[in-house]
């Protein structure tokens, strides 16, 4: 019996060291549809109101999730392409750079961006030196745009059957159960998960309406020659941005400041304009960065996790982990907190803590009608 027990415990370490090996290869992918899931979580238990299957509320709350931002990076690229063929269009700078760089040729006289036009360009042989630089990086833009799709793959499949079969995942754990420790700690370390991850959805919602209405309204009282470009757009990237630990916003405004400053300084113009390009960086700096961070941060960083503890792990994260960081690591950090005053001092023999109540006593809000 016991040789029998050992060869069962060593095919199950053999197991859980290849998924183990698995999970840690797609260990990105993984904690993005970790936090996609307690950011839907909420959503999707709402939509049991309508009497939806569940199938169906997963799908729903993945999609309110996906589609607006799906819709505002396929906006940005627009932006971005019509922006540069204006830029192309205005600028002799383009000539002297593609005169030296050999994939760059042909983009001064850039085609229309209509499939009549682009046709046209791949005929007179404008596209030869894009698509010769293209094929002799083939191997890597092949790689790098399938391991992209593989992991966004990844993230939706799991984030769909955790929303479908959390339950079936929990009630499994609680097998393990052991005087009521393992329940104890799965019930804090998920309430607390939702509480931090879902903040920080909350928290680029927030940042995200604050930024798109200062924007907007800085446009509405500077002249024109200083507004800032796309004030909606950049406003929803502001709170994006919001997620990125130390620099944060800063990468979105600052250059915006610069975009209103440029045409003034470039163009000759009225020097005394950029007093409203200073005001938009005090602005920017004071309302959209400064006070959301002092007055929404503690409200959306969890019920139990210092806040503290909290803007480290968004430091130090990204660090050590890579861009995932920023999720995992926040995820490890409630993991133990949570481990550390739930499970590890019943296992270390302490008794579990009461609210200080003696036994006949009940609290005030067993009282209420």
């Amino acid at each position: 019996m016991d040789e029998k027990r050992a060869v069962v415990a060593l095919f199950g370490v053999a197991v859980a060291a290849v998924i183990a090996y698995v999970a840690y290869r797609f260990i990105a992918a993984l904690t993005v549809a970790v936090f996609l899931y307690y950011s839907t979580r909420g959503f999707y238990k709402a939509l049991t109101r309508l009497r939806l299957p569940k199938r169906i509320r997963a799908v729903t709350a993945i999609s309110v999730i996906a589609l607006p931002l799906i819709l505002l990076i396929s906006y940005t690229v627009v932006l971005l392409v019509t922006e540069l063929q204006t830029f192309i269009n205005q600028s002799a700078l383009i000539e002297s750079t593609a005169s030296n760089v050999s994939w760059l040729q042909g983009l001064e006289d850039p085609p229309e961006l209509t499939p009549s036009g682009l046709y046209e360009a791949y005929q007179n042989g404008q596209f030869d030196t894009i698509i010769d630089f293209l094929s002799d990086n083939a191997s890597f833009l092949t790689s790098a745009i399938s391991g992209f799709f593989l992991n966004l793959l990844i993230v939706i499949i799991v984030t769909y059957y955790l929303l479908i079969d959390g339950s079936k995942i929990h009630s499994w754990l609680l097998r393990f159960d052991d005087d009521a420790i393992v329940r104890a700690f799965l019930e804090d370390a998920d309430a607390e998960l939702e509480a931090v991850l879902f903040g920080n959805l909350l928290n680029v919602i927030a940042i995200s309406i604050i930024a798109i209405a200062s924007y907007l309204a800085y446009n509405a009282v500077v002249p024109a020659a200083v507004e800032v470009p796309y004030p909606a757009l950049a406003g929803a990237l502001t709170g994006i941005a919001s997620l990125i630990p130390v620099v944060g916003m800063k990468i979105v405004y600052i250059p915006l400041a610069a975009a209103t400053a440029l045409p003034t300084v470039l163009g000759g113009g009225d020097i005394s304009l950029l007093v409203y390009t200073a005001g938009f960086l005090v602005v920017a700096l004071v309302v959209v960065d400064t006070i959301p961070d002092l007055v929404l941060r503690p409200f959306l960083s969890g019920e139990k996790t210092h806040v503290g503890l909290l803007m480290l792990a968004y430091i130090l994260g990204p660090v050590v982990f890579g861009f995932y960081g920023l999720f995992f690591a926040p995820i490890l950090l409630v993991l133990g907190l949570t481990f550390s005053d739930i499970a590890l001092p019943r296992l270390l023999g302490a008794e579990p803590q009461d609210d200080g109540l003696p036994d006949e006593q009940t609290i005030l809000d067993e009282f209420r009608t």
